[in-house]
C-alpha cells in the first residue's frame, strides 16, 4: 500500500516529530509508513486522514497488484 503522508506533511511544512505527535504515536512509526516499512491501522489511518481533513483513499494509495490477496 502506497501513501502520500509524506507529500502532504511537507506541503503543510509540518515536521515528522508534528504529526507523529498529532496523531499518537512515535516519529519512527510516521517515517516506516512514509517509507512504506508499515501500513498504518485502520484507526490510525483515520487520525491521518483526520488530520489533514481528507478522506482515507485520498492518502492511503491501495495497489492490488503489491497485495497478496486471497
Amino acid at each position: 500500500m502506497r501513501n502520500r503522508i509524506q507529500e502532504l506533511r511537507k506541503k503543510r511544512k509540518v515536521t515528522q516529530s508534528e504529526l507523529a505527535e498529532a496523531v499518537d504515536v512515535t516519529r519512527q512509526t510516521i517515517i516506516s509508513l512514509e517509507n512504506g516499512k508499515y501500513n498504518a491501522s485502520l484507526i490510525l489511518a483515520h487520525k491521518i486522514a483526520q488530520y489533514f481533513e481528507m478522506q482515507i483513499e485520498e492518502i492511503f494509495i491501495f495497489d492490488q497488484e503489491g497485495e497478496n490477496i486471497c
